[in-house]
């Protein structure tokens, strides 16, 4: 990204002064008395230098008011800034939110980790912590611009590598913001669920692993077809003992397959993602405000498109449909209760994803997650999932 130095130089010192720093205040600075501040590292392995908890927070992806949700009771009152994108929760979701804090609407925006870092925008917003994505991009001269003007950065990560680096951003979370027993507390009973899980995958042979394509944003184009590759929700589809036929072409986490090349596997499962932000280009709608009837006319809809009418696993009952709002979250573990029983029915018979969804619910989330989030298969049966 060019910057205008002018501009930035002048943001800089606007911000500086804004968070009361100068050359002749440097006791003033929020990290500078090192004796009342905690030094903690992010999934980057970069140091996190805090001075209590922090409540002026701007974050570069809407999902992040999801995480904090489930560790403080009014997420949206730390924010100073976002980026607005409300299609990322879903519009039920947003107007939730909007009605515990009715000053999301009016916040300055900032980028969404979708697109590219803006600093200006950041060091404008001058909150005390940027909470940045793994994959915003930002770089590391960016991030000693924003320190530099006394603004702390942490890089959390819910959708690269999420098996490895959420349980570490939620902590990091729950520390900044001096929430650590709330962050811990579902941290723990999220490994329950997910320690119960990885058990029962250890028993199964190598050759009971069937074969999933996962369709991400299921009929969002005209082209097909959205898929994880190694990492993001394809790490899940390993996890519960399926083999994820994105990851054997898709280097990255996340990337496109051809139809040509999803027929000539003709994977056992069928798994598409969709929600509210796929109404109008008619694709999978799943999440707050829909109906069960809806969201399975919506997977009978997706899945009769040509070439993916024609998989084994649409023909013979096996395709289902998962809300992306509850992935690339810390509510993943009811994503992955959910494809543990559409993998493997018989082992995980015992799993209920919605009794786990509204203990999150009752115990954990400031703003609950209520509607259908999960649908399948398409034998005339809806899998079951907390309704309003």
């Amino acid at each position: 990204m060019t910057i205008r130095m002018g501009v930035t130089t002048a943001l800089l010192a606007f911000a500086l002064a804004g968070l009361g720093i100068s050359g002749c205040r440097q006791a003033d600075a929020p990290q500078a008395d090192a004796s009342a501040s905690t030094t903690l590292v992010d999934v980057r392995g970069r140091p996190v230098r805090v001075n209590g908890p922090v409540s002026r927070i701007a974050i570069d992806d809407s999902r992040y008011l999801v995480a904090l949700g489930l560790i403080h009771p009014d997420p949206g009152s730390l924010l100073v800034a976002w980026p607005q994108d409300v299609n990322r929760l879903g519009d039920e979701t947003y107007q939730q939110f909007l009605a515990k804090s009715p000053a999301l609407a009016t916040l300055p925006k900032v980028a969404s980790s979708a697109g590219s870092f803006d600093l200006e925008q950041v060091l404008a917003a001058r909150p005390q912590l940027a909470l940045l994505s793994l994959e915003s991009g930002v770089t590391d001269a960016q991030i000693a611009q924003l320190e530099g003007a006394g603004i702390t950065v942490a890089v959390v990560d819910f959708f690269v590598q999420p098996l490895q680096n959420l349980e570490r951003s939620l902590r990091l979370l729950g520390e900044v913001t001096g929430r650590q027993q709330q962050a811990d507390a579902f941290i723990a009973f999220r490994k329950q669920h997910m320690d119960r899980i990885a058990t029962a995958v250890a028993t199964l042979p190598a050759t009971d692993r069937p074969t999933v394509f996962l369709e991400a944003h299921a009929g969002m184009g005209g082209d097909c077809c959205n898929s994880p590759g190694r990492g993001n929700i394809g790490d899940y589809l390993a996890f519960v003992g399926g083999h994820n036929i994105g990851a054997d072409v898709i280097e990255q986490s996340f990337g496109k397959l051809n139809l040509e090349y999803v027929i000539s596997r003709d994977p056992a499962i069928y798994i598409g993602t969709g929600g509210p932000h796929l109404a109008k280009a008619n694709g999978l709608v799943l999440g707050a405000g829909v109906t069960p009837a809806q969201a399975q006319a919506a997977l009978r809809r997706v899945t009769q498109r040509p070439g993916i009418a024609g998989l084994t696993a649409v023909r013979q009952g096996r395709a289902y449909g998962f809300s992306h709002q509850l992935i690339n979250s810390p509510l993943d573990i009811v994503a992955v209760e959910t494809f543990a029983r559409w993998l493997h029915p018989d082992l995980f018979a015992d799993l209920d994803p919605a009794a786990t969804l509204d203990t999150i619910n009752t115990r954990f989330l400031a703003v609950p997650y209520r509607g259908t989030f999960w649908t399948g298969p398409l034998t005339g049966s809806s899998a079951a999932s907390p309704q309003e």
